[in-house]
């Protein structure tokens, strides 16, 4: 297999310069690697195909109910989920300390910090967006009440490296939430 090869390359070396066979190699490369960068670009929109019987070979779906539309626009956070500005008491909700003492810690952070950013809109203090980050909620609430600044961001900062960094949560990082959100909430005056 090696010596026809090596013989078919020698013939057509023969016939053709060497020079132009690598000319001819290096056009047909950049030629793909410039369809390969603007792959979108000369894709044709609608390909044309065969019309061929479809046969389903998924498995059922089990179907779920659909939630109702509320009325209104509810705000969202940046804390990874849709957020409602809700009673605390809420049984539908996950409370903090139920998460907390089932040893999900990253969730009880996470909803300690939900709650705060409750009371925080509550009194006023800042109006969270969509795709808000917990830095931009810091200055927001840093600029309004400059005296929760540091207890703020410390919070913000514990939950970034434990829900986006990935840190394992431990029962003193809910701990040390805990006593940075009800300083804020302190400040703020809203419910523990």
């Amino acid at each position: 297999m090696t010596r026809a090869y090596d013989e078919w390359v020698a013939a057509v070396f023969d016939v053709v310069p060497a020079r132009l066979v690598l000319l001819g190699l290096f056009l047909i490369t950049l030629v793909g690697a410039l369809l390969w960068y603007s792959f979108p670009v000369w894709v044709p929109r609608r390909w044309p195909h065969l019309r061929m019987p479809r046969i389903d070979l998924r498995l059922p779906r089990r179907r779920t109910r659909r939630r109702p539309a509320t009325r209104g626009a509810e705000p969202h956070d940046h804390l990874h989920q849709p957020h409602r500005v809700r009673d605390h008491a809420s049984p539908t909700e996950p409370d903090a300390d139920r998460l907390a003492a089932e040893g999900r810690y990253a969730e009880a952070i996470r909803q300690r910090l939900r709650d705060t950013v409750t009371d925080l809109t509550r009194a006023g203090v800042v109006t969270p967006q969509p795709g808000t980050t917990a830095a931009e909620l810091a200055d927001a609430t840093a600029g309004a009440r400059p005296g929760v600044a540091p207890a703020m961001d410390e919070a913000t900062a514990l939950f970034s490296e434990v829900w986006y960094g990935h840190r394992p949560a431990a029962a003193e990082h809910d701990e040390r939430m805990r006593r940075l959100t009800d300083e804020i909430r302190d400040d703020v005056g809203g419910p523990r």
